[in-house]
């Protein structure tokens, strides 16, 4: 289905004139002649209808730019008349807030005083003295039973109910919010750091020098590579033919999209490696970052890709190095606290596929492993620790003490005798085949055929 757009004739030589998009470089490409109204001239512009297809934009139709419209000579403008104000029957006034005064003030002032007695005092407020005696202070009854025409008194004032819900929530609902409050508070003072968003520079720098039936091309490449590039050549064709318009040859395509496989992949490159050196600090994660430097492998690199590659190359050691030397600590300090366990874990887990142990800290994590692994050691603790250290590259090693008298510590060692030898002579039985290596699962890759 074509599109309408508008041209700009950029030059006209002989039946074939060239246009541009008005206002842009982008698209550009030629037009016949006689397509054109008459009297066309360079700098003017046109209404077009264009069909997209692999090679470029075909322009099919050319219609005058369009005119300002005249000024309603038919009086067929439609215009929009106010109504009048709405006139105010209703008014409507508004409660103060506050709870106001209470009923049973509006009643003792509505009540009228009886001649020669003392008045009700409000309460709250002063109160006389009656004759005969000192007055006591009126007090609210919550077991006297109600007047006529008055609803039954609540036996527990307001404030005593939101202290027992509070008490019955578990706690001080007051201090609750106050704590949740700061915590909003302290979470919105925070900035959050900002992740750079993906960069296009290259790519658009590299589209703007192709020419138009390079574009379309080279679109589908970032896209999708040699696949995308295959699918759409195959469904223009398949519309093609239900049109009945002339089809493209797949070989043409092929080869301008191999001439242009090179160049699309350093470019989409460049803007991976840019987006990843504009990333703030911590904020990219070390498998990305990885990834993009090993996707350099796989292309061809221009001088200026050679100097992101080296820049993303530093980033990463230092990154490395700063997990690594912080993962030594933690082992040493679990090593001092003589914590098996935590030692064990941090073994089993280092920052990096590259890194190992060196010999002297193995060394001094297998005597805190193997000193815990004694007799009189927790029997779920004991467990806990041999299951761990089976797990490790240095269980071939470690030289437990003593196994736990129970049958579950018993069984453990049987099963893991073949990982830990020094389990089978504890047991005085013959040291078993070691297990078999997991091997570890194919990752499925996710990088698009080119």
């Amino acid at each position: 289905m074509p599109r309408r757009i508008d041209i700009e004739i950029t030059s006209v030589n002989g039946e074939v004139a060239t246009w541009r998009a008005a206002g842009a470089r982008l698209p550009k490409g030629v037009v016949n002649v006689s397509l054109l109204p008459p009297g066309a001239a360079v700098g003017t512009t046109y209404r077009a209808d264009a069909e997209q297809y692999m090679e470029g934009l075909e322009i099919v139709a050319v219609l005058p730019a369009k005119s300002a419209s005249p000024l309603d000579p038919h009086n067929e403008r439609l215009t929009l008349i106010p109504g009048a104000a709405p006139s105010t029957d209703v008014t409507v006034t508004y409660a103060p807030k506050g709870r106001g005064p209470r009923r049973g003030d509006a009643r003792e002032e509505r009540r009228p005083r009886r001649e020669g007695g003392p008045s009700r005092p409000r309460e709250g407020g002063p109160s006389r003295p009656r004759e005969g005696g000192p007055s006591r202070p009126r007090e609210h009854r919550s077991d006297a039973p109600p007047r006529s025409g008055e609803a039954p008194a609540t036996r527990a004032p307001r404030a005593r109910d939101e202290r027992s819900r509070d008490e019955r929530s578990g706690g001080d609902h007051g201090a609750s919010e106050r704590s949740s409050s700061r915590r909003g508070d302290a979470r919105a003072r925070t900035p959050r750091p900002t992740v750079p968003a993906a960069s296009t520079v290259h790519r658009n720098a590299f589209l703007a020098q192709l020419a138009p039936e390079q574009l379309a091309v080279a679109e589908q490449l970032l896209r999708g590579g040699m696949l995308a590039v295959r699918s759409a050549v195959e469904e223009q064709n398949r519309n093609a033919l239900v049109q009945g318009r002339p089809t493209v040859d797949p070989l043409t395509i092929e080869r301008i999209a191999e001439d242009l496989l090179g160049r699309t992949n350093v470019a989409a490159w460049k803007d991976r490696a840019a987006t990843a050196l504009a990333a703030p600090r911590g904020q990219l994660r070390l498998r990305e970052l990885r990834a993009v430097v090993t996707a350099a492998k796989t292309i061809t690199l221009d001088d200026e890709a050679r100097g992101q590659l080296k820049e993303l190359q530093a980033t990463l050691s230092a990154r490395i190095e700063a997990l690594r030397a912080r993962w030594i600590e933690r082992i040493e300090a679990a090593v001092r606290a003589a914590d098996a366990v935590t030692a064990l874990q941090l073994v089993a887990d280092p920052p990096d596929f590259s890194t190992q142990l060196s010999a002297e800290l193995a060394t001094k994590v297998i005597d805190v492993v193997s000193a815990a692994l004694s007799a009189d050691q927790d029997p779920a603790r004991w467990r806990e620790i041999v299951t761990l250290a089976a797990a490790t590259t240095i269980r071939r090693t470690i030289k437990p003490t003593g196994i736990p008298d129970d049958e579950e510590s018993r069984a453990l060692a049987h099963r893991d005798a073949g990982a830990i030898p020094a389990l089978a002579t504890l047991l005085g039985i013959k040291v078993p085949p070691p297990p078999p290596l997991a091997r570890p699962r194919r990752r499925v890759s996710s990088a698009r055929p080119s």
